[in-house]
């Protein structure tokens, strides 16, 4: 009953805030009161009632007492000087045998395993319990024997062998004054219920203990605290001091602390941090300052991590590496690998030897941006710290290099990966693959899947996906959808990337038909196409003109619960605006605000370029004020987009005022975008503006129109501007040699 209440407890804090959980502590309440603690029960084996069965047990306590060599040396000899014993002998024998044997615990467990190798024709209730009582005494032996390992596997065995566990937990108690009483005992059978799987009972055994007068071990307790889900672990970690004289210890609070950090209530830890010294009278330690700062570095949270790092120092806890790797990961994330290195030196200034996990993780921070000389030279600066890079390591810089195309180098990286003994796996291979596959060198590709499986490594679905798309974006679709069979037949779970890469080579071959089959033969498979694959095909299908199709899939997709991107949004208001269908295209804008689905620049500048196109000039502004509204930041193409409109239209106030927004923005016009725009203004007789704009664009390396050019020439000459002339005139003497000579070289090297 006491267990049954405690669980109903459990479910109702189980739906309460933690803040209110952990605000209702009373160390005072429920607590087990003094008349209710109970003695153990008396020891009372079934006694001998025959005298066949007290010669029998005569008889095999001196066969045990004068072989008691045997169990050690030679086990088979042990069996057959108990073979005679083996037609005839019950579990009720085991337990008359055992109290002669208490100081002979080898004895004892060869005799438990002896017995129960024998094969009985029929195995009732009352022999599993009589079996279970003498298991529960051998545990009971080996702990007074000082063998903790070999009592917590017996009890163990007798969980396994007496479901469920209240029945053998009953046994334990029962046996306990008579052959033990030792309350760490109990701390086995808590662990025991633990690693078997009986959190459950594991806290009622913590109550049912409480009547008699035992507290479980704060180390059992945990062992039980980190094995729970979250609620549950909270509940618990409010209620058992509730119910006794219990308290968490540091490690407690490190393990909610990290079970709330995991699950992202970072918020939640924090206030458990702030109780833990408090309330509990418990101090942090460096693994409780570590967690929680990695639980804001998780979230994103620098200023929060460093505040703790801070308080840390202050209070002289030193770091660990797993600390300094915490802020590693999140600036490398970030793409701030400068302050990331710092980190690094702030970790050799402290004392402490970086571990090869924050080396890799700041290779790979280099590798994402491609800095694959950072990325080597802190390969470097590992070995020259005798810091030996592991398989992760290396395939982190292949991946970089791959990912750059420099396939050489990370062959390189393969052959020394090889030169220390370290085995490349699926991974390592994959990447290697994908790079060749990219740069479409396909026969490469295979020639490593082929030196994969003769180093016995087996190729997964993401080696065959990387193998497809390559063969998908050099066009060879029919030996991709082989390759897609072979997958199958090798019983390879398929991905949505394995189909994706498919269907996306079928639509820009235009096979419509085929990436519309290969879309079914994907739900056949049980693969749910996901919102890639709809906007790769509504894409396909806006291009093509289609727009009823790819309007009907975009349905379909809601239908099935599939939310599109913006990605797609984007891709139908392409497909509206080719077709001219530009009042669609602004009913689908409306309705995307509408339903808080935010636009970016590229759905506006889609609109804006269409309107622009029809010289619609006052829609084209409309659509740009209400970009801004929306809180959309215009882009480089958007204001290209607006000030060729406005050109065309001949509104160069317009453009010119968008010129200079664009430009106190860091923007800058294209080459063709210049042109346009000095054009429009010298048509509007706006030299001035026109020549500061030429100057300009000349600064930025851009060539202008002949146009353009000869205009500034003949106006210069009849300004009497005979340097600037000369000037303009050494500049196009210089373009042609340029020319000639790139010309003269495609020739002599056979282009």
């Amino acid at each position: 009953m006491l267990f049954l209440s405690a669980a109903k407890k459990i479910r109702s804090y189980s739906s309460r805030p933690l803040s209110v959980l952990l605000s209702t502590y009373s160390p005072s309440r429920d607590k087990i009161s003094s008349g209710a603690i109970r003695p153990f029960p008396d020891y009372s084996p079934k006694k001998i009632t025959s005298v066949r069965d007290a010669e029998f047990v005569q008889d095999l306590t001196s066969a045990l007492r004068q072989h008691h060599h045997y169990p050690s040396s030679d086990p088979t000899s042990f069996g057959c000087v108990l073979s005679p014993f083996a037609p005839t002998i019950r579990a009720d024998h085991l337990l008359w045998v055992l109290p002669s044997l208490r100081s002979h615990l080898p004895l004892v467990l060869s005799l438990l395993n002896w017995f129960r190798s024998l094969k009985r024709p029929r195995r009732n209730h009352h022999y599993h319990r009589s079996l279970a009582e003498a298991i529960a005494i051998s545990a009971c032996i080996a702990f007074t024997n000082h063998e903790l390992p070999e009592a917590r596997r017996l009890l163990r065995q007798g969980l396994h062998l007496l479901p469920p566990p209240p029945h053998f937990i009953h046994l334990v108690i029962y046996t306990y004054k008579n052959w033990c009483s030792h309350p760490s005992l109990f701390d086995l059978l808590f662990h025991a219920l633990v690693d078997t799987g009986n959190l459950d009972h594991a806290e009622a055994l913590f109550h049912q203990l409480l009547k008699y007068n035992i507290l479980i071990s704060n180390d059992a307790c945990n062992a039980l605290l980190c094995r729970l889900p979250i609620d549950k672990m909270l509940c618990l970690f409010k209620e058992l001091p509730e119910a006794s004289d219990f308290r968490w210890n540091t490690k407690s609070y490190n393990i909610v602390i990290h079970g709330l950090c995991r699950s992202g209530k970072v918020a939640d830890a924090r206030t458990v941090f702030v109780d833990m010294e408090k309330k509990g009278g418990v101090f942090p330690d460096v693994i409780t300052y570590s967690t929680l700062i990695d639980g804001y570095c998780s979230l994103g949270e620098l200023s929060s991590a460093h505040e703790l790092f801070d308080e840390m120092s202050n209070k002289r806890l030193k770091p660990n590496t797993f600390t300094y790797t915490s802020f590693v990961n999140l600036l490398c994330k970030n793409g701030r690998l400068i302050d990331a290195r710092k980190i690094l030196m702030g970790m050799i200034n402290w004392g402490i030897t970086p571990d090869v996990v924050v080396y890799t993780t700041l290779i790979q921070g280099f590798c994402e941006i491609g800095d694959l000389y950072s990325a080597y030279n802190m390969l470097d600066d590992m070995k020259n710290k005798s810091l030996e890079p592991d398989a992760v390591t290396f395939t982190t810089l292949i991946r970089g290099f791959c990912l750059q195309g420099k396939m050489d180098g990370a062959l390189h990286l393969l052959k020394e990966m090889h030169r220390k003994g370290l085995i490349a796996d699926e991974v390592t291979y994959t990447c290697l693959i994908d790079g060749y596959c990219k740069q479409g060198r396909l026969q490469e590709a295979f020639n490593m899947h082929n030196k994969m499986l003769e180093m016995g490594v087996q190729p997964n679905v993401v080696t065959y996906t990387a193998l497809s798309d390559g063969l998908c974006k050099q066009g060879e679709l029919d030996t991709a959808n082989e390759l897609l069979h072979e997958m199958c037949r090798k019983g390879l779970a398929l991905n949505p990337c394995t189909y994706n890469s498919l269907i996306n080579g079928f639509c820009k071959s235009g096979n419509l038909e085929q990436a519309m089959k290969t879309m079914g033969d994907m739900e056949m498979a049980g693969i749910k196409p996901d919102v890639y694959t709809y906007t790769t095909v509504i894409d396909t299908y806006c291009k093509f003109g289609e727009i009823k199709k790819a309007h009907g899939l975009l349905q379909e997709m809601l239908e099935k619960g599939i939310q599109p991107t913006i990605v797609t949004f984007n891709v139908l208001m392409n497909g509206f605006c080719l077709l001219g269908m530009v009042e669609d295209g602004r009913r689908l804008l409306e309705w995307m605000v509408d339903k808080h689905v935010k636009p970016i620049s590229t759905t506006y500048n889609s609109l804006m370029k269409q309107y622009c196109i029809q010289k619609n000039m006052k829609e084209a502004t409309d659509i740009y004020r209400g970009m801004c509204s929306e809180g959309v930041a215009p882009d480089e193409n958007t204001y290209e987009i607006l000030i060729r409109g406005h050109c065309k239209s001949r509104n160069m106030k317009e453009a010119w005022y968008l010129h200079a927004e664009m430009t106190n923005k860091g923007f800058k016009l294209s080459e063709s975008g210049y042109n346009v725009l000095i054009m429009g203004l010298l048509r509007r007789k706006r030299v001035p503006e026109a020549r500061i704009l030429f100057e300009e664009m000349k600064e930025a390396g851009f060539a202008a129109e002949q146009e353009i050019h000869n205009f500034f020439v003949d106006f210069d000459y009849s300004e009497g501007n005979l340097e600037q002339v000369l000037g303009l005139s050494d500049e196009t003497v210089q373009d042609c040699l340029s020319e000639s000579e790139g010309d003269q070289r495609k020739t002599s090297t056979g282009h």
